[in-house]
């Protein structure tokens, strides 16, 4: 399964925990449901997967913290703020490049459609 099939079931799901339980929870219980969902349909989910950094020589063993991995392919960020901004992209998109990974959602579920919430980060896909 490629990163755009993963996206469109990570999308699907989202839609379904949205749908259900609304906006306005903490984003971790939108990561419990959501990889609950995930794992339902048998896709390997790792959750708040330690990500090493390395600069030159320099080895920090935690330079951040995936919420959700998606068959070793796609980072899933999840929000529940009142609206995404800017930076929050651009750590994605880093994030993506420390991992070395080409897809992230960054999902916000604090949105009245979901759709509103839901932003795609590439990297080099």
């Amino acid at each position: 399964m490629n990163e755009n099939e993963i996206a469109k079931i990570i999308v699907d799901c989202c839609f379904k925990v949205h749908m259900e339980i609304g906006p306005g929870l903490l984003e971790s219980v939108y990561e419990e449901i959501l990889a609950f969902e995930l794992s339902k349909r048998n896709l390997k989910i790792e959750r708040q997967k330690g990500i090493p950094v390395i600069y030159n020589e320099l080895k920090m063993d935690l330079g951040f913290r995936a919420d959700l991995i998606v068959e070793n392919k796609v980072i899933i960020e999840l929000k529940s703020i009142e609206a995404i901004a800017p930076v929050h992209k651009k750590q994605l998109l880093t994030y993506l490049k420390i991992a070395n990974l080409k897809l992230g959602l960054l999902i916000n579920f604090n949105e009245a459609l979901i759709k509103d919430g839901i932003h795609r980060i590439v990297n080099n896909l």
